[in-house]
């Protein structure tokens, strides 16, 4: 999903309408919504500064809005690619069933994206299991930082 995806997406999940963004982003009156449309459409991209404002004001991380382009199929499989050559994350099956893992070869790079899904993990079962609203699910995943994951040390519990 392209930038321009992402910030209508966190701007419509706000309740904003593209005037409102564009006034809070500090645009004139008379070309808010003009600017947001663009940015929108992709007639614009927002420079570093102004996405890191839309962020600010969608309260999420930058990260949340520059995320890969996954549009097609075609760009999210380059994307998984570009995973397995960057951090070792390799497809594989299990008993039939497909599956990401990780190369433990990997070292830190293992140990660190092992936290990150870990902790994604337990977020998402605590809100399966209703400990965890799909709000507070939803801020965890769009405000993640790698200090989220509570860096790990103790074994891994096993499914419940």
């Amino acid at each position: 999903m392209a930038i321009s995806e992402r910030i209508h997406f966190f701007r419509t999940k706000n309740n904003m309408t593209m005037k409102e963004l564009g006034n809070r982003l500090g645009f004139s009156e008379k070309t808010a919504d003009v600017r947001i449309a663009q940015y929108e459409t992709a007639k614009r991209l927002p420079k570093a500064d102004t996405t890191e404002k839309l962020a600010a004001i969608f309260n999420v991380s930058p990260e949340a809005l520059n995320v890969p382009d996954i549009d097609s199929y075609t760009g999210l499989m380059h994307t998984l690619f570009a995973l397995e050559d960057m951090y070792g994350l390799y497809i594989d099956d299990i008993d039939g069933e497909l599956c990401l893992r990780l190369d433990k070869t990997k070292g830190t790079t293992y140990a660190t994206l092992f936290e990150m899904l870990f902790a994604w993990n337990r977020k998402r079962k605590a809100m399966r299991r209703g400990e965890l609203s799909k709000e507070d699910y939803d801020t965890f995943r769009y405000n993640f930082r790698l200090s989220d994951t509570d860096m790990i040390t103790a074994k891994v519990p096993r499914e419940e």
